[in-house]
């Protein structure tokens, strides 16, 4: 159980739930597949899949949840075609054009019959919540899928006081001056050797590099034309490498040896212990990656935040 991202959200006020109260709210809105005539349809499901059946696994105070994602997949070439079959048809039997607005009508009615035979697509995305560090974290490449997970948990919940992490300067001002070496980066962080740059202008360019040494003078040059950095790739102390970009996003997590190792120290041939474990090491870590990352980005801004 290793998330491939991280996007972080920070409980604006004090926040606690317990796994059975969590439970409970979820399975009001568990997931269920989708009838005949629907496109798609979302639900939580058990993080666990088929090795468990509770739609909360809780360690150390982490609640962990999934959420589901049905949607039914209709070609577009193939809806098309029987669109333009029909209006030809239409057209020869009664000698006149069928206009955009009957083509859509059409539209709409061979989805309808096409619906029960489509192919479903099933995505799951996973988030933990940890009350005592004030976070949600959501498993999520992007900010509209995260965000999206989010929503969700607050319809479920009825109430979910979260947002993004605002810090005291710019990320992509501190990333910049990490690079440019205008700003010192702390000792646990490594600099790797990917990163986008940006024209900051509104017809600006997007410079993208990867594998190359961050510090040549062609990096060093578009630094000097007043290029940013919108995503770096980091390692923090030199356990968990990542790409962080200009919005706190944390995408293409790796968890080190060092963390592997410790998981493999963990004498259990049981699936659900070995699952308990990973995510229980994944979960400390974070615990320490989050709060570290925002300091060295020049410090969270709490202002809007409601302490206890």
């Amino acid at each position: 159980m290793w998330f491939r991202n991280a996007r972080v959200f920070r409980f604006t006020k004090p926040f606690d739930i317990s796994a059975e109260a969590l439970e409970e709210k979820l399975q009001a809105d568990a997931f269920k597949p989708c009838g005949p005539q629907e496109t798609n349809r979302q639900g939580w499901v058990p993080p666990l899949g088929k090795h468990g059946d509770q739609l909360v696994h809780s360690a150390n105070g982490y609640h962990l949840i999934a959420l589901r994602k049905e949607e039914k997949i209709l070609p577009g070439p193939v809806v098309k075609e029987a669109v333009e079959e029909r209006a030809e048809a239409i057209e020869l039997e009664q000698g006149r054009k069928v206009r955009r607005k009957e083509k859509d009508e059409l539209k709409e009615q061979v989805m309808l019959e096409m619906l029960p035979q489509a192919f479903s697509r099933n995505r799951r995305c996973f988030a933990y919540l940890a009350p005592q560090d004030g976070v949600l974290v959501v498993d999520a490449g992007s900010a509209k899928q995260a965000e999206d997970l989010a929503s969700t948990l607050r319809k479920s919940l009825g109430s979910l006081p979260v947002r993004p992490p605002a810090v005291e300067q710019s990320p992509a001002f501190t990333l910049t001056g990490w690079l440019n070496e205008s700003i010192d980066h702390p000792a646990n962080i490594t600099l790797g050797s990917e990163c986008e740059l940006k024209d900051p202008s509104e017809d600006g360019g997007v410079v993208r590099c990867k594998g190359l040494d961050l510090k040549a003078d062609e990096i060093r040059n578009h630094l000097e034309a007043g290029m940013q950095v919108t995503k770096l790739a980091l390692t923090w102390d030199d356990n968990v490498s990542f790409v962080l970009d200009e919005e706190l996003g944390i995408r293409r997590l790796k968890f080190g040896e060092t963390l592997q190792e410790q998981l493999d120290d963990v004498d259990v041939d049981d699936a659900l212990a070995k699952f308990d474990a990973a995510f229980t090491i994944m979960t400390l870590e974070l615990s320490r990656l989050i709060p570290g990352l925002l300091e060295a980005l020049g410090g969270e801004d709490r202002s809007a935040i409601v302490e206890e």
